[in-house]
Order: structure tokens, then sequence, then C-alpha cells
């Protein structure tokens, strides 16, 4: 009798054990986490979203017509392999090795109509501009796919080249902790900057 008594009594002080911590722990601290990143960083906390609900800064966007051809008064992305292209719920990188025949023949075939959008030789073409990152979802390119496509865009626009590259050189962020990965600029950014600077 003494020993359901006690299992009982025992049952009773781990469930409600477990009731206090799941709303100290469950509750209580997720909404400590919550409101602290509301305050501190909104933005951050929120997805960084971009000005006028036009996205995430995190995740990157392509500049394409309906017919997925480049729009060429924008500064274009880097391929993705994310479902149909920069595909939250799809992302992922191609999982092709560097000597697979499709993905060399995709690589070429991009930096054919890159080269000639640009009115370059086809070896001036960054790697980033003709391949996937990993997860098929990076916002990035490099500074170099970025001053290559100036030219174009500028004159699409009818601004002087020299505007548009300061434009560039400005929206270029450093390397991570100042030493980890390489420089690079937010293509989305970039575009909406671009539209802003051309609007006044």
């Amino acid at each position: 009798m003494s020993s359901t008594r006690t299992a009982l009594r025992t049952t009773g002080v781990a469930v409600r054990a477990m009731l206090v911590l799941t709303l100290i722990l469950g509750i209580g601290y997720t909404l400590l986490v919550t409101g602290i990143g509301q305050l501190a960083l909104p933005g951050q906390a929120n997805g960084s979203p971009l000005p006028d609900d036009r996205g995430s800064a995190l995740i990157g966007q392509s500049f394409t017509d309906a017919d997925g051809e480049a729009l060429p008064e924008y500064f274009q992305s880097r391929p993705s392999a994310a479902g149909d292209g920069y595909d939250g719920a799809g992302s992922s990188g191609s999982n092709l090795g560097p000597e697979n025949p499709d993905l060399v023949a995709s690589i070429e075939e991009r930096q054919a109509a890159i080269a000639e959008r640009e009115g370059v030789d086809a070896s001036e073409v960054p790697a980033d501009a003709v391949t996937a990152s990993g997860s098929g979802l990076d916002p990035h390119i490099s500074v170099a796919y970025a001053l290559l496509q100036v030219p174009r865009v500028a004159e699409e626009r009818g601004m002087p080249e020299q505007e548009v590259r300061d434009l560039v050189e400005s929206r270029i962020q450093g390397r991570d902790l100042g030493f980890l990965g390489e420089e690079r600029i937010n293509v989305a950014e970039l575009n909406l900057a671009l539209d802003g600077q051309e609007g006044e």
C-alpha cells in the first residue's frame, strides 16, 4: 500500500515538474529570447526583410523576365540550383562533381551567354557567375562579377558608368570578422539602391 502511495506521489511530482519546466523553458524562455531579439535586432529577428516586402536580404533573387531571360537593366545574381531557382523550400546545391559532363556543359553554356551579354571574353567571367552556391540561395556575388556588369547596366539605364561603379563600390560588404570569406555584394540590395538612385 505504501509503495503504491509512494509511486503516485513520485508520479505527481514528476508531472508537476514537467508542467512547470515546460512553462518556464518552453514558453517563458522562448518569449524572453524573442522579445530580446525584437528589441535588439528587429530586422534580423524578422528575417532581414528588404524594403516594400521585396523578399529577404538573406535569400537571392532572379532578375529575369517571364521567359527566364536576364533583365539587362539589373545586376544579375549567380545561378541557383534550389528548386526552380532561389526556392527557400528546396535549398540545395546541384550535387554534381567538378568533372560531371552535365555540370561542365552548363558552366560553358553560362560562360558563353554571360560573355556575350557583357561584351567580354569568356575567360573574364568570374567563377561565381557560372556556378551555384552550396545552398542555392546565396544572395551575394563577387565584386569582380558586379564590376563586370557595370557598363551594361549603366548603358541600359542611361546613367554615367562612373556613377554606377561608385554605387557598386559603396555596397561592398567586407569579409566576416575581417578575415573569413571574400568581399561580396548583395545583388537585391544593389538593385534596390540602383532603382532609388535612378529615381532621384
